[in-house]
C-alpha cells in the first residue's frame, strides 16, 4: 500500500470518533460515540495525526499539500472489527441448509455427516494455495461492508498439518488490505481419527500440535468449542490452561445451545472474550460484568439457524459487561461477513440502541481481539481506518438492514473501497 505524505477526509457531517478512556465500553459508555459535527481527519503514513472540527482542521499548514477524500455530507465511523470470524473455512454447506429447512437440528446434522466434519474434510482436500484464493475472495466482502480488521480462526483441519496450513493462510491472506488476528481453534470438534477419544485428542493437541503452533508464531489466540458433541468444561479447562501456558490469548465458544460453564471459566482464566452467549444465566451475566472477559454476541448465527434465543444482550450490558459484535462467518451457521447486518439484527432482536451497536463492533471488537492500540476509534496516533456511509445519520446504519450502506472502506489512509465506482482493492 503507498502511503500519501499526507490525507485529508473532509465533509464528514457525522464524526463518529469514540474517542474516550483506554478500557473497553461498558453501560452508559457504550452509548457514547463523541461526535464530531463537520468534521474532519488529517493522516499521516496512514496514521490519524488530527482529529476535529473541520474548520480547525483544514487551516492547519500541513494539509495544504494534503490528498482529499470528500465524505459530501455523510456519516464517518472508525472501520468495523470483526472479532470472531472463521474465515478459512471451504465451500457453503448447502445439504446440511436443505436439512435445516427441512427440521433437523445442528445435532442431527453432525451425526449425518454434516456440520463441522464435512468442512474438515474439504479443507484437507484443499491445496493451500486454493485457501489463500479463497480467503482473499472472501475478505473483499468483508472490505464492501465496511470491515477493516478480521479475527480469523484455524479449526476446520483438526490435525497438525491442516491447521498449520489454514493458519498459514490466513497469514498470507490479510496483506495490506485488512489486519487479520490468527486463533488456533484446534478443539473446534472431535476429528474422525480420535473419534471416542476426546480427552486423548485434548491431550495431543496439549503436547504435540499447540507447542508447535506457538513455536511457529502462526497464532495469538487459542479458542474452544466448549458444547455438547464438542468438548467439555473439563476438557476446556485443560485445553485453556495450556493455552495460557504457550502465551497464546485465550477465547471460548460458550453456552451456544447448552450451559456447561463456559462463560464463568473464561471469567476465572481471565480469557479475552466469551463468543455465543444464547443460554448463560442471569449469574453468568453478573460474572461477566465483573470480569475484564468481553461478551462476544453472534447474532447472525441465531437468525441463520433458525432459533428464537438471541444472547441476552440488554442484560449484559445493563449490568456492566463490555459487550462486542462479530459475524461468527463460517459456511454452516452465519455465512455473512456483513457487520452492518450484525447492528440490525442486534438492535431488532436484542434491543441495543444504535450507539451501542456501533461502539460493540468497532472500539470493544478492537478489544475483543487485542487491537484497541491500533482501531477501532478515530484518534490521533491510531490507524487511520475508517467508513464512509451514504448516511446523514448514523442511526440509518441498522436503521436500514438487507443492504449494503457502505460508500467507501479506507485502510490505513488508502482507499479499498469505492461503491461510487465499483472498485475493491486487489489482493497484495
Amino acid at each position: 500500500m503507498a502511503y500519501h505524505r499526507a490525507v485529508l477526509l473532509r465533509g464528514a457531517r457525522q464524526l463518529i470518533t469514540l474517542r474516550g478512556p483506554s478500557e473497553p465500553r461498558r453501560g452508559p459508555a457504550l452509548r457514547e460515540l463523541n461526535i464530531i459535527p463537520d468534521g474532519a481527519v488529517l493522516i499521516r503514513n496512514g496514521v490519524v495525526v488530527e482529529v476535529g472540527p473541520a474548520r480547525r482542521i483544514e487551516n492547519l499548514a500541513i494539509t495544504r499539500n494534503a490528498r482529499e477524500i470528500d465524505a459530501n455530507g455523510r456519516v464517518v465511523c472508525p472501520g468495523f472489527v470483526d472479532s470472531h470470524t472463521h474465515l478459512i473455512c471451504g465451500p457453503p454447506r448447502l445439504a446440511d441448509y436443505e436439512m435445516r429447512l427441512a427440521g433437523s437440528t445442528y445435532e442431527e446434522i453432525a451425526k449425518a455427516g454434516g456440520g463441522i466434519l464435512q468442512s474438515v474434510r474439504a479443507i484437507r482436500k484443499t491445496p493451500a494455495r486454493a485457501l489463500v484464493h479463497q480467503g482473499a475472495e472472501t475478505l473483499g466482502g468483508f472490505i464492501r461492508h465496511g470491515t477493516t480488521t478480521v479475527e480469523a480462526k484455524s479449526g476446520y483441519g483438526l490435525d497438525e498439518a491442516n491447521e498449520k496450513k489454514i493458519l498459514k493462510a490466513i497469514a498470507e491472506t490479510g496483506g495490506t488490505r485488512v489486519d487479520l488476528v490468527a486463533t488456533y481453534l484446534g478443539a473446534h470438534v472431535t476429528p474422525p481419527e480420535w473419534a471416542g477419544r476426546a480427552d486423548q485428542y485434548i491431550d495431543w493437541i496439549i503436547t504435540e500440535a499447540m507447542p508447535c503452533i506457538q513455536k511457529l508464531g502462526l497464532a495469538e489466540f487459542a479458542d474452544i468449542y466448549c458444547e455438547r458433541g464438542a468438548f467439555s468444561l473439563a476438557q476446556a479447562r485443560r485445553y485453556l490452561n495450556a493455552a495460557t501456558k504457550c502465551g497464546l490469548r485465550l477465547k471460548i465458544h460458550a453456552e451456544q445451545f447448552s450451559r456447561l460453564g463456559g462463560a464463568r471459566l473464561a471469567a476465572e482464566l481471565g480469557a479475552t472474550s466469551a463468543d455465543h452467549l444464547e443460554y448463560i444465566s442471569d449469574d453468568d451475566v453478573r460474572t461477566l460484568a465483573a470480569s475484564g472477559t468481553i461478551a462476544t454476541l453472534l447474532p447472525g448465527a441465531v437468525l441463520h439457524l433458525g432459533l428464537s434465543r438471541y444472547a441476552p444482550a440488554r442484560a449484559l450490558i445493563d449490568a456492566g459487561a463490555a459487550v462486542a459484535l462479530a459475524t461468527d462467518f463460517n459456511p454452516g451457521t452465519s455465512p455473512s461477513c456483513s457487520m452492518p447486518m450484525m447492528l440490525s439484527l442486534a438492535c431488532a432482536q436484542m434491543r441495543l440502541l444504535p450507539a451501542e451497536a456501533i461502539a460493540a463492533a468497532t472500539i470493544n471488537g478492537a478489544w475483543a481481539c487485542g487491537r484497541a492500540d491500533r482501531c477501532g476509534s478515530i484518534e490521533v496516533g491510531k490507524n487511520a481506518d475508517l467508513v464512509v456511509f451514504n448516511a446523514s445519520d448514523y442511526r440509518e446504519i441498522p436503521y436500514y438492514f438487507g443492504v449494503n450502506p457502505v460508500a467507501m472502506t479506507i485502510k490505513r489512509g488508502t482507499i479499498v473501497y469505492d461503491a461510487r465506482r465499483g472498485y475493491v482493492a486487489k489482493p497484495d
